[in-house]
């Protein structure tokens, strides 16, 4: 949608018509219409026309104040009442809710569903859709007035003058819209590869590629329970997922402590202390020490005994035939 330009010249036939609204019934009377006709054209002269020495346009004139005469009411009272009753639901579609508007009014008024006055028409149906629009956005909270704006394509200096915003901020907010839009589309894509599975595998697919809640019951039109039974599911099996990995966790954290010192064989005992003590020669830091008899895949209880009770390695030694 666009904005309505301001400096458009405006057509002979309105602007015609419009002079006919504020006539009195002497005005429009036998002996002072044709001075009211010359009144008339003179204005219009001011308007850019050339009316009063212009034969097809004071024809044109003539004509229109015949058919006002015979209907007994302007034109455009018919027409702005018609135009005020709109509401946006009307002008969604602005050459449908022309093509009414012609049809409606046509019958008292036939020229009106002239192919140019009906273009003339559409102008003005788009412009009271604009308003409509700027109307409604203005009442709305936070940017949703701007994202209504942007959603219905209307021009950025039309937004930023009716809201009184700054450019800036309207980028940042159709940055946001384009984002969402974005988002929109991955979804449409990521729910055609699940178009013949069961709701609840459409949700755990759009989960599983991190779609919102919000997105998955906007746009794959799925219950709110079924989605609830879904996340629900999800969280018993993560928590299964993560006793396991604890049970995993707790069981190599064992493996690598190895085992207690009563069931170290003799051998492994005193090789182990040999290596023990390589280690105690080569630093006296138990972080250190740890490390290295770490990667030397000594057993945590006699690593234990090293940093703390490194005299019970003599003991040990001697226990094991050393």
């Amino acid at each position: 949608m666009t904005t309505s330009n301001a400096t458009e010249k405006r057509p002979l036939w309105l602007l015609i018509e419009e002079n006919f609204l504020g006539l009195s019934s002497d005005e429009l009377s036998d002996e002072n219409r044709e001075r009211t006709i010359q009144r008339i054209a003179g204005e219009l002269d001011n308007t850019g026309y050339n009316v009063s020495l212009h034969g097809g346009n004071m024809l044109e004139l003539r004509l229109a104040m015949n058919e006002r005469c015979k209907v007994g009411r302007p034109l455009m009272k018919d027409f702005n009442e018609a135009i005020a009753a709109l509401t946006l639901e009307d002008v969604t579609d602005p050459v449908s809710a022309t093509a009414k508007l012609v049809r409606d009014l046509g019958e008292a008024w036939p020229k009106l569903q002239g192919s140019e006055r009906k273009k003339d028409v559409l102008r003005i149906v788009e412009k009271t859709k604009l308003d409509l629009l700027i109307a409604k956005a203005k009442g709305l909270s936070g940017d949703e007035g701007i994202r209504l704006l942007i959603e219905e394509d209307v021009a950025s200096e039309v937004v930023t003058n009716a809201l009184g915003i700054t450019g800036e901020k309207l980028a940042q907010v159709k940055a946001e819209v384009e984002k969402e839009r974005a988002a929109r589309a991955r979804v449409e894509t990521l729910l055609e590869a699940v178009a013949d599975k069961s709701d609840e595998d459409k949700v755990r697919h759009l989960f599983s590629n991190d779609i919102s809640e919000k997105l998955i019951i906007e746009m794959a039109g799925i219950d709110q329970g079924v989605v609830d039974g879904v996340k629900k599911a999800i969280e018993e099996e993560l928590k299964e997922k993560q006793r396991l990995a604890e049970e995993e966790a707790a069981r190599k954290k064992e493996e690598a402590a190895g085992p207690p010192i009563e069931e170290i064989p003799p051998d492994k005992m005193l090789e182990y202390i040999e290596a023990i003590r390589e280690i105690l020669e080569f630093s006296d830091v138990e972080k250190d020490i740890r490390v290295m008899c770490e990667q030397s895949a000594i057993p945590k209880a006699l690593v234990d005994i090293a940093v703390s009770e490194p005299e019970k390695l003599d003991e040990l030694e001697e226990k094991a035939g050393g």
